[in-house]
């Protein structure tokens, strides 16, 4: 990270705010098969490498497309989260929206379903790689390096698995890690996120991955897995295991 972003104010008192991160994806009930709208607070970034804006012939840019929703069937309950791809066939979310599961369902913006074939967890932060035999429809880069305190941040989710939305907010600073002592420094924003939201990516004004959604504190704010991190374990093919059955 780098040292404007270490610098950034540490809120200590989200070590006692923080809510788990399961909180962020067990529901109640079977959300509805099909997301059909999108809710944006703003007209998001876009992702094309070339500055145009890749419109689907539906209207949804890239953005939008490249999250999708996640259903974990699981063993005991039903549960749902966020994800994005970063390659055709390779999606990050978090580690508890897979865990525990007996099938994981995977849909893209347009509602269709995409067959998984492996999924595998990271042991230090609350991150998993699931790979799909279908292609993705849209994947971001990562950003080359963290963000800095107050910069922009867009959350693109499917909170309360139901329907796709994009939020934005400001990068406020960085905290230690208050559910996994191993992982270190974590990203703080105020862009809003719900249950559902986890496995979400945060991306800078360029449309480029700075983070990923895993907890929100009791304050209503995001907790982030930097892109730091997470191109460092990406980078090594120790850091996942693959993810074991119920």
């Amino acid at each position: 990270m780098r040292p404007g972003a270490r610098r950034a104010t540490r809120f200590a008192a989200l070590t006692a705010a923080a809510v788990v991160a399961g909180s962020c994806s067990v529901l109640p009930e079977m959300p509805p098969p099909v997301p059909r709208d999108v809710v944006p607070s703003v007209a998001p970034p876009t992702l094309a490498a070339d500055g145009s804006d890749q419109l689907s012939p539906d209207g949804f840019d890239a953005v939008q497309r490249m999250a999708v929703r996640i259903r974990n069937v699981g063993c005991s309950a039903l549960s749902t989260g966020s994800g994005f791809a970063v390659d055709e066939h390779t999606l990050i979310t978090n580690r508890h929206v897979v865990a525990d599961s007996e099938s994981l369902q995977v849909s893209t913006y347009d509602g269709r379903d995409l067959d998984v074939s492996a999924a595998s967890t990271a042991a230090l932060a609350d991150l998993a790689v699931v790979r799909t035999e279908d292609p993705l429809p849209s994947f971001p880069q990562i950003a080359d390096e963290d963000p800095e305190q107050g910069d922009d941040v867009t959350v693109v989710g499917y909170p309360a698995g139901g329907r796709l939305t994009v939020t934005v907010g400001q990068v406020i600073g960085t905290t230690r890690d208050p559910l996994h002592e191993n992982l270190g420094e974590v990203l703080v924003t105020d862009a809003a996120v719900e249950p559902g939201s986890s496995g979400s990516a945060a991306l800078d004004d360029d449309g480029e991955v700075i983070g990923v959604v895993y907890a929100k504190t009791t304050d209503g704010r995001s907790l982030l897995v930097p892109q730091s991190t997470l191109r460092e374990m990406l980078d090594d093919t120790s850091s996942f295991t693959e993810l074991p059955p119920c």
